[in-house]
């Protein structure tokens, strides 16, 4: 098995042997560059690269360390990148992973970003990514199919995923409360859970086929054992990390300059956010737009719309507000260095408390790892991801294969319909191509994703001019 390319083939029969920090860099910077499609195709791509087909991590571990991540705020598939790259090779290895997850994302919304103001349109871009989209869609069905067949063992947690679903979808509950609901419906049903879970993916056990189960039966992983003096130690760097920046610009330009307000703004928003990009975008829309007035309503949604073009997690909207708002308040510099500079110390400060959110609470979530209260608890929980990544996953495909999405209230619930006569058959046709090539052939993923960029490119071309 290689792990410098990205194989659909079976996995060997063979356990996997162990991977070199330079082996597992290469792998992190290609899933950095293929991660489209939100949260949902993020932890496809990863569950398919890393527990199907490299068997970095077993399917329990997995799923572990994806609940503790949907608990946090910010961006749960870099968070995941990061808890997996530590576990693997220590705090570089989380690093790696978690900044090699992002930047690719930084270096095309800043390119975005700057064609945006340059020409002010984002047409041009809609006919690359057309075919792409289909691809991610594909991707994304794929991955509730494999995580929900592994998960919902029983009719209790089918019943949590369809709470969790319908919650959300229908009613907008806010993300936090359907994981705190389903989280404590675990934990005070844990006798039922554990008493049927029958094989489920959240029981907890080392095999030795997967190469961290192997590290800690060698003991390998006394990284992952919690330790005060550590957690003391990450905190202090970590904070001293993120507020440096803001400090140091406050002193060259003063405390009111934009990028210190940014600096300031983003770092309030990266912890008191949940429920992803989307959650996100209302409240900066709220701040950056009707409070600040660093942007028009309309400019929101393209930053979104370009979010969703590029690798990376969807929070990346926000570098595109931090180079806007520094672009037209940029005195005394340059607009377009006021920009780039604005647009990194957003990304620094939106990220960095990501990786201070796993390095120092990663260690205790191992080590519960066998708490039978708290593996009910994540087991309900990665029942409601199930649910949730299945919300996300008809958002997506009605954005995609639909031109015109119509909001509907009904009383207390609030439906995305699309408008039936603005069906992409296009993109529907590529979609179920890319599913069937993945599904049924096993094609490479980067194959799949190529096919659709090229065949949706000509599609667009023949049909639109």
């Amino acid at each position: 098995m290689t792990t410098d390319t990205l194989s659909d083939s079976p996995p060997a029969a063979n356990p996997p042997r162990a991977v070199s920090f330079s082996e597992a860099l290469k792998v992190w910077s290609r899933i950095g560059w293929l991660s489209f499609g939100g949260p949902a195709g993020q932890i496809a791509l990863m569950h398919r690269e890393l527990v199907e087909q490299r068997r970095w991590i077993s399917e329990s571990r997995f799923l572990h360390a994806l609940n503790y991540c949907m608990l946090l705020p910010g961006p749960e598939a870099q968070q995941l990148a990061t808890y997996i790259g530590w576990l693997m090779h220590r705090t570089w290895g989380g690093i790696v992973a978690g900044g090699l997850f992002v930047l690719p994302g930084v270096i095309a919304m800043l390119l975005l970003s700057w064609l945006y103001v340059r020409y002010a349109d984002v047409a041009a871009m809609t006919v690359v990514f057309f075919g792409l989209k289909a691809a991610v869609l594909a991707i994304v069905v794929s991955a509730v199919l494999r995580i929900g067949s592994r998960a919902l063992k029983n009719s209790f947690m089918v019943g949590i995923a369809a709470a969790a679903f319908i919650t959300i979808w229908a009613f907008h509950v806010p993300f936090p409360l359907v994981v705190l609901g389903a989280a404590l419906i675990g934990f005070f049903a844990k006798k039922y859970v554990a008493g049927n879970s029958h094989g489920s993916a959240s029981e907890i056990s080392d095999d030795g086929e997967y190469i961290v189960d192997r590290m800690q039966a060698d003991g390998h992983l006394s990284h992952a054992q919690p330790s005060t003096r550590r957690a003391v130690v990450v905190t202090i760097t970590c904070l001293a990390l993120w507020l440096a920046p803001v400090a140091a610009v406050a002193v060259w330009l003063g405390s009111q300059h934009v990028l210190v307000k940014e600096g300031v703004m983003f770092s309030q928003t990266a912890v008191v956010t949940f429920g992803g990009a989307y959650a996100v975008l209302a409240y900066v829309a709220q701040r950056a737009v009707e409070h600040l007035q660093w942007l028009q309503p309309g400019e929101m949604i393209d930053g979104l719309a370009l979010a969703e073009t590029t690798p990376g997690p969807l929070i990346m909207v926000l570098q595109f507000v931090g180079f806007l708002a520094a672009y037209r308040f940029a005195e005394p510099l340059n607009p377009w260095v006021a920009a780039t500079l604005g647009a990194l110390l957003t990304t620094w400060v939106t990220f960095l408390p990501s990786f201070l959110f796993i390095f120092l609470g990663a260690p205790y979530m191992e080590s519960l790892r066998r708490h039978r209260g708290l593996n009910a608890a994540l087991s309900c929980v990665t029942a409601a991801v199930v649910g949730v990544i299945l919300n996300l996953s008809i958002w997506f495909a009605i954005h995609t294969l639909f031109g015109k999405v119509n909001r509907i209230d009904a009383g207390p619930m609030r439906l995305d319909v699309p408008e039936w006569t603005t069906i992409e058959p296009g993109a529907v046709l590529l979609s179920l191509a890319a599913f069937i090539a993945l599904a049924r052939y096993k094609l490479s993923m980067v194959w799949v994703l190529v096919g659709c960029v090229l065949a949706g490119a000509a599609y667009w071309w023949i049909r639109y001019g």
